[in-house]
């Protein structure tokens, strides 16, 4: 497995996780790194993504405030720490690098 996602579940709106991808196999000052989403009968939207170089920051606007992505190169990990959930933001998470995927984490909002 290139990208390993870690850490949906289900959570109460309102509530908070935490999403990590650990990408071990690559050298992750080369690429940009983001976050992905497909809730059901959707495609998938970028949710976040943090670049490479500048370390400029990228969310859609329904997680702007909410949502913060991070990366530790030396770590080989992207994360995604998200608060105020929502059962709007019930989907599948993927972390994404470059042309790589990570096999999907499932975030479930609900009470």
């Amino acid at each position: 497995v290139q990208l390993q996602a870690s850490g949906g579940g289900l959570v109460q709106p309102g509530g908070s996780l935490r999403l990590s991808c650990a990408a071990s196999r690559f050298t992750l000052e080369n690429y940009a790194l983001g976050w992905f989403r497909q809730a059901p009968g959707k495609e998938r939207e970028g949710v976040s993504c943090i670049s490479n170089n500048d370390g400029s920051i990228y969310y859609h606007d329904s997680v702007k405030g909410r949502f913060t992505i991070s990366r530790d190169n030396a770590k080989k990990t992207v994360s995604l720490q998200m608060t105020s959930l929502k059962p709007e933001d019930t989907a599948v998470y993927y972390c994404n690098l470059g042309r790589f995927w990570g096999q999907g984490t499932l975030v479930t909002v609900s009470s």
